[in-house]
């Protein structure tokens, strides 16, 4: 693939994430699922936001996608991401966020008039886990028109989010992107997101696996979600049948690397959380990055596993600065 000139081509929710601290009765209070993602509008987000007047609040741009192609960069990669903001405050300060943090971001804004920037509230309890309560705002109108093919055409790989499956119309403009990806031998890869996704889109999730990805990555919770099982290892197997290579991700014990219905475990790090999130995204980021650079996967999973690490020691979903002089003495 020597025309290609980016590693990662990705698509995703443009999302500000905001940060805060909160304790399980929080989320019990609001009837929100721990562990999970919910959509909400604008009333119900202000609503949370009023009730967290006075706490110390986190802005960051962000989304599933947009956070793995940041992580990539912070391990010396290269990548293009899409995802549509409005003409707004949210919207300036993401594109922004993510032109400093060396993304290229091209696509325009919203005409005046659209629904907002959309924004994730990420409520993190003290045992780490993180909870979202996301309002997708101008997200749902990610068409395909907000798709640059030539841009696409010089990448290796392109990254889907399933957070993408809610709304029909970036549903429908994910797996044309897909479809088009293979058209142009960029490899797909598509990460599942949430368990709650899975347990609504389990059919199209296990066709466009099966038909159209290179790689796939996914959590324990979706994996045995997807599989209807309690059994990580039979969820495993199902899994790997699927594509070329699934990487399930395992929390704090590291993650199953699968090819071609194979799995290896790769051990994680020993860290003390504080934070889950954005585990799963900085691990797609260190995957997708060695994968894109000549390392194996086994070797690319070992990357992934410690950025995971890493992010979950600090609050939010995005490590500090550059990674890329830790490279050589974790894959030492």
């Amino acid at each position: 693939m020597t025309d290609k000139q980016v590693d990662v081509f990705g698509v995703g929710n443009a999302l500000v994430d905001i940060l805060a601290m909160v304790n399980d009765d929080f989320l019990t209070k609001h009837q929100l699922d721990k562990g999970g993602m919910s959509l909400c509008d604008s009333d119900a987000q202000a609503a949370l936001l009023n009730d967290l007047e006075g706490e110390l609040l986190e802005m960051k741009s962000g989304g599933s996608a947009a956070n793995t192609m940041i992580a990539i960069t912070q391990s010396g990669g290269s990548g293009i991401y899409t995802g549509r903001v409005a003409s707004d405050k949210n919207g300036e300060f993401y594109r922004l966020d993510m032109v400093e943090a060396g993304i290229r971001f091209d696509v325009d804004a919203a005409a005046a008039g659209s629904a907002p920037t959309g924004t994730s509230l990420i409520l993190t309890t003290p045992d780490a886990e993180r909870t979202m309560c996301t309002n997708l705002g101008v997200s749902i109108d990610l068409d395909n028109d907000d798709i640059d093919y030539d841009a696409l055409a010089k990448c290796k790989y392109c990254y889907i989010e399933g957070y993408l499956w809610d709304p029909e119309i970036p549903r429908a403009t994910s797996i044309k992107v897909m479809e088009k990806a293979k058209e142009l031998g960029v490899k797909v890869s598509f990460t599942f997101s949430d368990p709650f996704l899975v347990s609504r889109y389990a059919v199209d999730f296990r066709r466009v696996a099966k038909e159209l990805c290179d790689v796939v990555f996914c959590n324990a919770d979706e994996a045995r979600h997807f599989c209807q099982t309690d059994s990580l290892d039979a969820a495993v197997v199902e899994i790997g049948q699927l594509c070329d290579l699934v990487f399930v991700t395992d929390g704090p014990h590291g993650c199953r690397v699968v090819r071609s219905g194979n799995a290896t475990h790769i051990p994680g790090f020993s860290v003390k959380a504080l934070d889950t999130v954005g585990a799963g995204d900085a691990f797609a980021g260190g995957v997708l990055f060695g994968l894109t650079n000549g390392y194996s996967p086994e070797q690319s999973a070992k990357w992934g596993n410690y950025l995971a690490a890493q992010v979950v020691t600090i609050h939010g979903a995005r490590l500090p600065g550059e990674m890329t002089s830790e490279l050589a003495k974790v894959l030492a």
